[in-house]
């Protein structure tokens, strides 16, 4: 199955260690949105995308990518990592599927976990998950890579 991940990791490097852990279990290639190539894409079994949490969204340079792409077909996850825990009412990463959704893709989930995070309220005590994402979250983020492995 040929999977390449779309992943903006830019603040201090949480997201693409969750982008590494289930490139591992997908044998996925980790590219950045810059580096994607749409060609690659619509090869892709499976497609990735992923960013940290900035102001309740994903990063704007994730997004204007997967806007930018052609309509086809496949199948696609998403993933953030953030400070601050989702919630369903506001969830992350539901704009981004249902972007992706009215683009052809078939989304098969979404992940998110804790991060350390930086943001102007926490750098004042120095950050907030600042052993994050640890073990627990990378062996999720490959338990969920194995689920999409095996769908």
């Amino acid at each position: 199955m040929k999977t390449v991940i779309v992943c903006a990791s830019v603040s201090h490097g949480n997201t693409r260690r969750i982008a590494d852990s289930m490139a591992e279990v997908l044998g996925a290639n980790v590219v950045s949105p810059e580096q994607a190539d749409p060609a690659e894409l619509a090869d892709a079994d499976l497609v990735g995308f992923g960013s940290g949490v900035f102001y309740s969204r994903l990063h704007p340079r994730l997004t204007d990518f997967a806007k930018a792409l052609p309509t086809g077909r496949g199948r696609a996850f998403v993933f953030a990592t953030s400070g601050l825990p989702e919630i369903p009412l506001m969830s992350f990463t539901r704009p981004l599927v249902r972007l992706l959704e009215g683009k052809g893709f078939e989304t098969d989930g979404s992940f998110s976990c804790r991060a350390f995070d930086t943001w102007t309220p926490f750098k004042l005590i120095g950050g907030i998950n600042k052993r994050r994402p640890n073990a627990g979250d990378l062996a999720a983020a490959r338990a969920f890579a194995g689920r999409l492995r095996d769908r």
